[in-house]
């Protein structure tokens, strides 16, 4: 390793100790700005071409904001429309009446577990944080409930999305890891699954115990007032749009619609020829952006149209939907400004070379290179790319190997210590109205247990006979 890769790890590192001191500290700057100064303070600490630096930050934001940003716009409207409609309060009530207040961390963790098949970690926490917020709030002032309802309804939820998100295909890390060593999706995916379940519980329910009674989160009152139906009925600028309560199941079915595309086309991709007509339909319309706006448009012709309510107030919730958010928005692409500086400086090849230093068993090291590439330029996607293509050649070589469970080795490494390179790290802190602090004990410390347990579970199902492909 060479001395300029440790330089460009130390300037990294230096980048991240310098974010946290802009923020937390006395200076106090908003993050989206102290996100901007750090990318170009690191871009220019790396001796990147100073031509370039600026061009990278807004690409970074700017693809950021093209891959998540439209998608949770799109959250954002549905969760109005939901939470407008009664939707959201009607399933919130069910879940209380059939939960006691020590199984909803349990019973959110299952709800979780069942929308996340599908979805992105981002979608599906959008998708999901009407029903978060409608459901703490119901617990405000509850005796039985110590500290944060927020923290103990949504902990569970993060822990699901992220178990998911990093180790079951069809989400992108499981699927990226699969193509590059070649291996196939069935075995991957039961291994993925057997391992999700230790990895929510522990992450999740068990966690939330120990941390939510010292935590009193609360997200931002216009956030609340948006996707609770309490907040809406408070304001008559939000008021509901549609003329009669809707049903629950119709509500539900638009709650799922993103996910049921998103399946159909997991579905596609195992059962249908690559490039056939039904694949190339089922990857339309499952791909995040278009389930989302189908979603959208679902709920909005169903739960408004043809109940004969306010077109005119729906277009104006929609539209008011999109202000809590905007500073979310922008936060999360300077986070992805940020994550593109460090990639460009080829931070990720400057850990490449410190792991060909490593002489650690291909499973255990598929983990750590991910690992360390996602914590350190911010990228799940580098992370699993770079590990992937590392081992690919060992792979092929070794028949020997259990390929799907190299694959969810990597995976898993890949979710390790989300922190403010991460895009998933300011949704989740901005959404909840969380402190780098509370946001650090809550995603950062929750995706490391479940990295850490889908490692054990990798090492553990390694001593079974490997299940056929």
């Amino acid at each position: 390793m060479s001395e300029a890769d440790i330089q460009l790890l130390l300037t990294a590192l230096g980048g991240v100790a310098l974010l946290v001191a802009l923020i937390v500290t006395r200076i106090r700057l908003h993050p989206l700005i102290a996100l901007l100064v750090v990318s170009l303070a690191v871009g220019i600490a790396a001796g990147m071409d100073m031509s370039s630096i600026a061009g990278a930050t807004v690409a970074g934001a700017g693809h950021t904001l093209g891959v998540v940003g439209i998608v949770i716009a799109l959250g954002a409207m549905l969760g109005k429309i939901l939470a407008d409609s009664g939707v959201t309060e009607a399933i919130a009530d069910a879940i209380l009446t059939r939960s006691s207040d020590r199984m909803l961390p349990w019973a959110m963790a299952f709800v979780a577990f069942v929308v996340g098949i599908p979805m992105f970690f981002e979608v599906g926490l959008v998708v999901l944080l009407p029903l978060i917020f409608s459901v703490a709030r119901k617990l405000e002032g509850n005796a039985t409930v110590k500290g944060s309802p927020y923290v103990l309804i949504g902990v569970p939820v993060i822990a699901a999305l992220a178990s998911l998100h990093g180790m079951v295909p069809p989400h992108p890390g499981p699927l990226t890891a699969i193509a590059t060593l070649k291996t196939s999706v069935g075995p991957t995916m039961v291994y993925g699954f057997i391992s999700a379940i230790p990895a929510i519980i522990l992450a999740g329910p068990l966690y939330v115990r120990l941390i939510a009674p010292g935590m009193s989160v609360r997200p931002d009152q216009a956030l609340l007032d948006q996707f609770t139906a309490s907040g809406a009925q408070a304001s008559s600028d939000s008021a509901a749009p549609l003329a009669t309560k809707a049903p629950i199941g119709v509500g539900v079915l638009a709650v799922l619609m993103p996910a049921i595309l998103m399946l159909a086309n997991t579905l596609g991709e195992t059962l249908l020829p690559k490039n056939s007509w039904g694949a190339k339909v089922t990857a339309f319309l499952g791909d995040p952006l278009i389930a989302m706006l189908a979603g959208v448009l679902f709920a909005s012709v169903t739960l408004v149209y043809l109940r004969g309510g306010s077109t005119e107030k729906l277009r104006e919730a929609l539209g008011a939907s999109l202000k809590p958010i905007a500073g979310i928005l922008l936060i999360i692409a300077g986070g992805g400004a940020f994550q593109q500086i460090l990639v460009k400086a080829k931070v990720g090849d400057a850990i490449v070379h410190l792991t060909q230093h490593f002489a650690l068993p291909p499973l255990l090291l598929g983990w750590m290179i991910a690992m360390l590439l996602s914590v350190s330029t911010g990228s799940a996607t580098v992370g699993i790319v770079g590990a992937a293509g590392l081992l690919a050649p060992l792979a092929a070589a070794d028949p020997s190997l259990n390929l799907p469970l190299l694959a969810l080795s990597i995976g898993s490494g890949s979710l390790f210590f989300n922190y403010a390179n991460h895009a998933g790290f300011w949704l989740v802190k901005e959404s909840f109205g969380m402190t780098m602090g509370e946001a650090t004990k809550t995603i950062s410390v929750i995706q490391s247990i479940v990295a850490l347990v889908g490692l054990g579970m990798v090492l553990l199902l390694n001593l079974f006979p490997a299940l056929p492909s």
